[in-house]
């Protein structure tokens, strides 16, 4: 199974991006699929999951400003993020697991800066 994130960039504090993670080789064997990301010197954090069955969770911190989506035809799955404030500056990487299986995408960078 293999992903791969894209979408990233460098916006200004209020500004929206939608991130997107293309999964190739899973089938439909995926049970969850979560968006994490690393700040800056920071350790990696769950941003949101999307689990088999329609249960969405997300952090605190995005709560109300991120949406994760997925799109099942395209086996594609993405990260809609509104109002972006500088902290949440970080590279983001997609992630899903399954029967015997978990597999990382590459990370992609947001910067948000004024």
């Amino acid at each position: 199974v293999q992903l791969q994130a894209s979408g990233g960039g460098l916006v200004q504090p209020g500004d929206s991006l939608r991130l997107s993670c293309t999964i190739s080789g899973a089938g439909h064997t995926i049970s969850a699929v979560s968006w994490y990301r690393q700040p800056p010197g920071k350790q990696r954090e769950r941003v949101a999951d999307l689990v088999g069955g329609g249960t969405i969770r997300y952090a605190d911190s995005v709560k109300g400003r991120f949406t994760i989506s997925a799109n099942n035809a395209k086996n594609m799955v993405y990260l809609q993020m509104n109002s972006l404030k500088p902290e949440d500056t970080a590279v983001y990487y997609c992630f899903a697991e399954g029967l015997g299986y978990e597999s990382w995408g590459q990370g992609t960078l947001v910067t948000v800066s004024s």
